[in-house]
């Protein structure tokens, strides 16, 4: 236990050291705009119709922590759209690792990124001033895959299996031990098993008759394939913090403006793509290279990523979530002592048109 936190303190810091050395590296090329899509904008979504001039745009790299993917068709459509350029804004997105995104907007390097909530608690605990300012996601979208003929009927079943994950990290681990805490249940009653990013090959072969992913990933790859699953997604037994924006305490506190137009701008994207679907789908081929058109997989995976978007109040964090994401850190001691939570989350910088958005 001792070591694996050390691990995850180490790496913070390392990161942060090479982030501070590093500076600003090339952006990511980004292809030019083109078609945008027709929706009502309303003034208080967008202070201005007109693009702002280039000479005043302040240029932004932000880290999205995957490579190029049709969840991000929110970041996608709210570029194509000029959403971005309108709200003051050059973007250019950096597929880098999670944890580097964390660490360069912790020393001031990069004024935003795209985080899972985990690291901004691990990350605060480690001093770095990062704040949540926008969730993206509102269901934490880790699921367990279980072979249907194993006949679990609940996690409570999960007693005794054997489960494959990425390794004992990330929010594939988090997720697991929170739904396995909810059933009354600890690591020591599973054994779990790294294996790297390969569970559908791991199920595929019958290496591993239970894993770990995401709901929007190897689920629906597998039932592609034929399997019949039994699926227990982490976000029906718990509410998890789960991805959104962060900024830096120290830009938000001198920059509140620009912090609140970045995130209306990112949630005008979100909006539109779950308005527009199809259409969102479209615009992310230019931005995801392999993304075929009318692919039924990767549409099904933009489907299910938009259940877990969708909320009454568009982009706002639960409180709930973020307890009991800190609550499940201390009882896996990825935390040495309790943080205080709410200063690691802030609903402040949401627009007024986002609230009562999804009734």
């Amino acid at each position: 236990m001792f070591l694996r936190k050390l691990a995850v303190t180490l790496g913070l810091l390392l990161l942060l050291l090479a982030a501070c050395a590093r500076g600003k590296a090339a952006p990511t090329a980004i292809s030019t705009p083109e078609a945008a899509l027709v929706v009502e904008v309303t003034a208080t979504a967008l202070q201005a119709e007109t693009p702002a001039p280039a000479s005043s745009l302040e240029s932004v790299r932000l880290p999205m922590g995957y490579i190029p993917n049709v969840q991000f068709a929110p970041f996608y459509v709210a570029q194509e759209r000029g959403c971005f350029r309108q709200a003051g804004f050059d973007v250019a997105f950096d597929y880098s690792f999670e944890t580097d995104g964390v660490a360069l907007v912790g020393a001031g390097k990069l004024p935003f990124a795209v985080v899972s909530g985990e690291q901004v608690l691990l990350a605060r605990a480690q001093g770095l001033p990062v704040l949540y300012v926008t969730a993206w996601w509102q269901d934490f979208p880790v699921a367990v895959i279980a072979d249907a003929g194993l006949g679990l009927q609940s996690p409570a079943d999960l007693k005794g299996q054997t489960i494959g994950l990425p390794g004992l990290f990330g929010a594939t681990y988090i997720g697991l031990v929170a739904l396995l805490h909810e059933f009354g249940l600890q690591e020591t009653d599973v054994t779990l098993e790294a294996i790297g990013f390969n569970q559908v090959e791991a199920f595929a072969t019958g290496k591993h008759r239970v894993v770990v992913g995401y709901m929007t990933n190897e689920p629906i790859q597998l039932r592609h394939m034929g399997f019949d699953l039994t699926v227990f997604p982490v976000a029906e037994y718990v509410t998890l913090a789960s991805n959104g924006i962060i900024t830096n305490e120290t830009y938000a506190r001198e920059h509140p403006e620009r912090v609140r137009a970045f995130v209306n701008a990112f949630l005008m994207g979100l909006r539109d793509v779950l308005d527009h679907p199809e259409t969102a789908y479209e615009i992310s081929m230019k931005y995801v290279e392999d993304l075929k058109p009318h692919d039924p997989v990767q549409m099904e995976v933009l489907e299910t990523a938009m259940d877990a978007w969708r909320a009454t109040d568009l982009g706002h964090a639960s409180p709930e979530a973020w307890e009991n994401m800190h609550r499940v850190l201390l009882d896996m001691k990825l935390l040495d002592a309790p943080l205080d939570v709410e200063a690691a989350y802030t609903n402040e910088f949401l627009p007024a048109w986002s609230k009562g958005w999804g009734k």
